[in-house]
């Protein structure tokens, strides 16, 4: 790796001088600085990033935490982070948590000392306290969160409203007339869970119905399959099934398929995140699109605009975005089922 030092020793001058060229300081004559240029070239001189970073204060550097990669969503956000960080000329450090707390605060530390600028986090599912973003060091460092961040917890996020997705949801399935519809949620230590259930509780409670919640952990494909198959031993079995993930809505669809159960006309089904599986499924799955790409990008705007800001007083921000239904067969009954 070439270094200040060696284009210095081949140019027969001191290093200092070196390095103010390549900085293009005014105080260089013009033919030394051309000199110290074209050797630098030649030679494939890269400046060191660290050093630069160390000099400037700045690490030009955003880290993210993300649960994991493994769907289309959170790939969705990163393409936004990554968009958002690149035009403004910083680079992105992505961690993935797993949905693990403890992975999550060593990425939080990891990040840290890698001197990142600010961090933007998306909770793993088992982190149930705001603690670890409480004790952030010396050196304040800024944190948006997007998607999800602890019921109740005050902070900076970029989120879709989560209680609009759960009532637009399962209004759609009570004017398709289902009226027995179950809700499979996640953990509600999570705002995005609470709020989709609050959403689903509201627009039961207007029509005068009773709401149902199973509580699926992880919402993963597997997940889905276990609470089909509590759900159709109940008595009575629901008509309808709105499920917080499209994986666990998906894993819901394998059973009643298994079953022979006809959907839409004698099972319902909604899921969220619109995953790019839901719309080629059969039948076609009905979700919530959360618009992951805007998330990212405006998770990433807000970080920028507080790491422009000196108050670190500044209230908590909060952006909500608004979701989309997307309908699709899997909920849409004929007029003469309803």
């Amino acid at each position: 790796m070439i270094t200040i030092v060696d284009l210095a020793e081949q140019l027969n001058l001191s290093p200092s001088t070196v390095s103010r060229a390549l900085a293009g300081k005014s105080d260089i004559g013009t033919s030394t600085a051309q000199r110290v240029r074209d050797l630098a070239q030649q030679l494939g001189y890269r400046p060191n990033g660290s050093a630069v970073s160390l000099r400037r204060g700045k690490s030009k550097t955003l880290g993210v935490i993300t649960p994991h990669l493994s769907n289309n969503f959170f790939a969705e956000i990163l393409t936004g982070i990554e968009a958002a960080a690149s035009r403004e000329g910083y680079q992105v450090l992505v961690c993935q948590s797993n949905d693990d707390a403890a992975q999550e605060q060593r990425h939080l530390e990891l990040l840290l000392r890698a001197q990142v600028d600010g961090i933007l986090l998306s909770l793993a599912r088992t982190t149930r306290s705001p603690q670890p973003f409480n004790q952030l060091g010396q050196r304040p460092v800024p944190i948006v969160f997007f998607d999800r961040y602890l019921t109740g917890d005050s902070r900076h996020a970029v989120v879709i409203d989560d209680y609009a997705a759960g009532y637009r949801a399962t209004c759609h399935l009570l004017e398709q007339g289902y009226r027995h519809i179950v809700h499979v949620t996640g953990p509600q230590h999570l705002s995005i869970y609470h709020q989709r259930r609050r959403g689903y509780e509201q627009a039961l409670r207007q029509q005068g119905l009773a709401s149902s919640l199973l509580i699926a952990g992880s919402l993963k494909l597997a997940d889905g399959v276990a609470a089909a198959r509590q759900l159709l031993a109940a008595t009575p079995r629901p008509d309808a099934i709105f499920a917080a993930s499209d994986f666990a809505a998906l894993g819901i669809l394998q059973v009643l398929k298994e079953r022979k159960i006809e959907v839409p006309q004698q099972m319902g089904l909604v899921g969220c995140s619109n995953e790019l599986v839901s719309q080629f499924t059969e039948p076609a799955l009905t979700t919530i699109d959360q618009h992951g790409e805007t998330i990212g990008q405006q998770a990433t705007r807000l970080l920028l605009q507080l790491l422009q800001n000196t108050d670190s007083a500044v209230k908590p921000l909060q952006i909500v975005l608004s979701p989309t239904l997307h309908v699709r067969a899997s909920s849409s009954r004929p007029p003469h089922a309803r």
